[in-house]
Formats: structure tokens, sequence, C-alpha cells
């Protein structure tokens, strides 16, 4: 354990509104997602001496709603022997692990513990348990820990559910071997003895280690009767984007073994050229690691994800705080063009407390940039935009954008219908020189509905663009860093024929 002071002094340029982020210091994976007596617990890697990374422990934050979170102090912290590695909760409803007082159900973490020189286990990673009596507020560390050990030196991140089906009930673990690109399958009874099931992988892709796996069964446009499983793996470097990313395999799983229905190359990639037939969670380059809460109200299936890149996450242009959550998203399965897709909503902080500022539409859109008055103007906003493209070259909007210090600030978000593609364009968005490989430009396939329309819900908050295309289908994340006076909106057009359907921008 690496002792580091704190930054005594916290720049907020960019400390974002309705992403949460730590006070002080460095975030990244969300953990132990879980909901209980009405309190939704996010847990998450952190290093509460610096902010970069190190020392990992799990940080702790709560919140009532999904997006007002409340602090808590470090749940699990790492010491000389082990750091705190990625992993998941639950709520032990029937006391299982024999960890409950009084016959209240225990909240168990399940955990990688990664263990230094100092430790008897010195660089393996294995997993571990903690529990709590008091709702989360104090952790215990299971002095029978570790209790899965394949004596390997990448096997992390463990997910673990309560699974009813045909072949019985008990918990089920997913985790991975990380540079073997394998998922493995455990089960227990008692979340201390653990039989192993099953492995899937290597498949889809494969360019970096896989982590943070997560397995959930989801119904088909709403219909009980008919479900697939969704298995998550996400990848780092090897994204769609460039670096870090999410994919998704869509299947059955019998509690036994999960089998593939959307695997479209088997075994480690050979080459890049099938990346675009991947499921993948977000096309942007800031949505990773991301997991969804147990035990959330009302059998909803909500993620959330590590709003960074590990290609320049220690070097974004933050002070004495790094790193910031997505918004949480309800995700959920729809048939789209005869396929089964996976679709998000995102939880919209606007929904309760925001104010329309400007709307139009319908009406034509004339070729070049048309800016919006000043009072659509802002850091913090929701954009719902519809566009026809028609005839014209590209649809879209310019966001953020302004002058510092000389020079143009600009996000671009951008339709082609000739290429049926959208593009998230930060290259010239504000502090862009803190790492070569943050300045990009994103592109996610969006076929027009039916009737031609192209529809955009947008959420600008003072670092982030997180881009819902055709109702979730589609979605791109990016971090941007631009001056507090860019706040500037504009609607965008290449040539005639373009119709604004709809827009509207609410603070």
């Amino acid at each position: 354990m690496t002792s580091l002071n704190a930054t005594p002094a916290l720049d907020c340029r960019y400390r974002p509104k309705w992403h949460y982020a730590a006070e002080r210091n460095w975030l990244n994976d969300p953990n132990g997602l879980v909901h209980s007596n009405g309190v939704y617990h996010l847990f998450y890697q952190h290093n509460p001496f610096g902010d970069v990374w190190g020392n990992m422990s799990w940080g702790h934050a709560t919140s009532a709603d999904l997006l007002n979170w409340d602090e808590q102090p470090v749940a699990i912290p790492c010491d000389e022997q082990e750091a705190i590695f990625s992993g998941s909760a639950m709520v032990d409803t029937h006391n299982t692990s024999g960890f409950g007082v009084g016959g209240v159900p225990p909240l168990v973490a399940v955990y990688t513990s990664a263990y230094s020189p100092l430790s008897p286990l010195a660089g393996r990673q294995a997993q571990s348990l903690a529990y709590s009596t008091d709702d989360g507020a104090t952790w215990t560390r299971y002095a029978g820990n570790p209790v899965l050990d394949r004596a390997s030196a990448d096997f992390r991140d463990p997910k673990v559910f309560w699974y009813d089906g045909d072949a019985g009930s008990y918990w089920v673990m997913a985790a991975v071997e990380a540079v073997r690109h394998e998922v493995v399958l455990y089960k227990s009874g008692d979340l201390k003895t653990w039989e192993y099931l099953s492995t899937f992988g290597p498949a889809n892709a494969t360019g970096g280690v896989w982590e943070c796996p997560d397995l959930f069964e989801l119904p088909v446009d709403g219909d009980a009767g008919n479900t697939r499983w969704v298995l998550v793996v996400n990848l780092s470097p090897g994204g769609i984007a460039g670096g870090s990313a999410g994919q998704y395999f869509l299947g059955t799983f019998d509690g036994v073994t999960f089998r593939s229905e959307t695997t479209v190359t088997e075994g480690t990639q050979t080459d890049d050229s099938r990346m675009p037939d991947y499921g993948w969670l977000d096309w942007g380059r800031d949505y990773y690691a991301a997991v969804s809460f147990s035990n959330a109200p009302g059998g909803r299936r909500l993620m959330i994800g590590w709003m960074n890149n590990w290609q320049y996450a220690s070097s974004t242009p933050s002070q004495g705080w790094r790193s910031a959550m997505s918004l949480v998203r309800e995700v959920r399965l729809e048939t789209r063009g005869g396929r089964t897709m996976l679709v998000q909503a995102p939880t919209d902080p606007f929904d309760a407390s925001g104010t329309e500022l400007f709307a139009a539409g319908p009406e034509p859109l004339a070729a070049g940039v048309r800016w919006l008055p000043a009072g659509a103007s802002g850091d913090v906003l929701r954009i719902d935009a519809e566009f026809r493209p028609g005839s014209a070259g590209k649809v879209g909007l310019v966001l953020r954008a302004g002058e510092a210090g000389g020079v143009q600030e600009r996000t671009v978000l951008a339709y082609s219908p000739l290429t049926g593609e959208l593009s998230l364009d930060r290259t010239a968005s504000g502090n862009v020189g803190f790492h070569a490989d943050f300045p990009s430009v994103e592109r996610v396939p969006v076929a027009l509905d039916g009737s031609g329309l192209l529809r955009l819900r947008i959420f600008l908050d003072r670092c982030s663009v997180e881009v819902f295309a055709q109702d979730g289908l589609m979605t791109l994340t990016d971090q941007i860093f631009p001056a507090e006076s860019s706040t500037a909106v504009g609607l965008l057009a290449e040539g005639d024929g373009a119709t604004l359907v709809s827009l509207s921008v609410t603070g």
C-alpha cells in the first residue's frame, strides 16, 4: 500500500452535476451495485490517498433516486496484504451465508483479493467475501478468505446472482480469466464453497483483457414467456472506438452453461474486420466496466459504467479528483429490424426538475449553423431533437461551442445519410492536448426509422456528452473538457433538404 497525500486543492471546473464523482481522489469501476431497504448502493474502485490509480479500495455512495448521491466512508479498504479489486454485492435474503444476525438478511460482497508481495498468496487474484449486518454502513472481511482461488494471477471481477431454475436454486458467480478471454462460471449454496460449472470464450472482441462480466435474464419485448440471457463482457483495450469498451452476447443459460446465439467470431480475434458486427454496450470512448444492480425494485435491470478510458484515464484535466460514473441506464431487450437488441434508457435528471428553455420545429433546416438563443445555452442540458435528413449531406448539433484563449471550441454531433453513421467529433472540444489518444471522432451506425426520422436524446454535463439515438438503440458516451464559457448550442446542416421535426432544450 502506497501512502500518498490527497491533493489539498480541488479543481471543480469539470465536476459534473448529475454524474457521480468522488469528492476527492481517484475513482474507476463500479462495484457491489445493490438495492436494499429503499437505498441504492454504489461501491467503486477508489484510491483514498490520491487522484491516480493505486491503493485499490471500495469507495461507497448511496442514493434514493439514482441521481442524487451521498458519499459514504470507504467501505472495504486495502491493506498491506491485499488490494480490493472489483466485485458485486447481494442481499442474502435467506441467510445462506450465515452472516445474518437476528433474522435480518446480511449484505454480502464478493470481491477480488489482489495479493501483494507481503501476502503468502503474493501475485494471485482470488475471490473473497465481506459482509454487512447494518445495511452497508460497515463491513467485515470473512475470516475464511479467499473462498475461491484458482492459483491465477488474472482471475477477477466476480458478479454473483441467485439462480432459480430447472437445474436448482443456488448462487452463480461469473468471473473472468482476463488474459485468456474467458468467463468462468461457478455455483454455491452458501457463498463460501464454490463448484465449477463451465467456461465461455474466447469469442468476438478479444483485443484486450476481458474484465467485469455480468449475466442476467431479460424478457424480449416485455414478454415474460420469451426471454434471453445477456452476458456482458468489458474489455480493454480492443473496444470499438479504441481502448476500453463493453460488449454483450445474447443466448441461453440452463444453470450450468451459457450458450451464445450472437457470437460472430469464435476464438481469439484475428483482425478488426468484424468489429462493427459485435454487440457493443456503447460506441463512445468513455463507457467501461458497466455492470448491473442486484435486487433492483420491480425487476428492472439497471446498469452504470465508468465514464473514462484506460488509454488516458490518469491524465484527464482535473485536480484532486478524477473520473465520474455514467448516468444509470435501464436496459431492455427489444426487437428492432427483425433482431433482438439491447436498448438503453437513462435515468433522467430533468424529468422532475428540468425547465424547457427553448423549442422549435417543424421547419426546414437551412444549410450552415443556426445558433440557438443565449437562453438555450448551458453546460448542463438535455437536448431532444428529431431530424428528417432528406437530401442534406449531414444534420446534427454543435455543442459546448465558444472561444477560449483565441481558440474556437465545439463538439459536433452529426448524422450522414450517405454513410448511415452518427458521429461525435471532440477533436476541438476544448482541452484535448493532455493525451495523444484523447482527440477523436466516434461513429455508430444508425438506421433511420420507416419515415426517415432520426431521434436523439443528448445529456450534457460539465465534462461529458451522452447520446441516445433511436430511443436508446445506439449510444455514444464521451468526455469533453471545454472552457466554462463554451456553452453555445447550434443546429447544423450541410446542404439543403433537411427538416427539423422538433427540438427541445431543457435545463
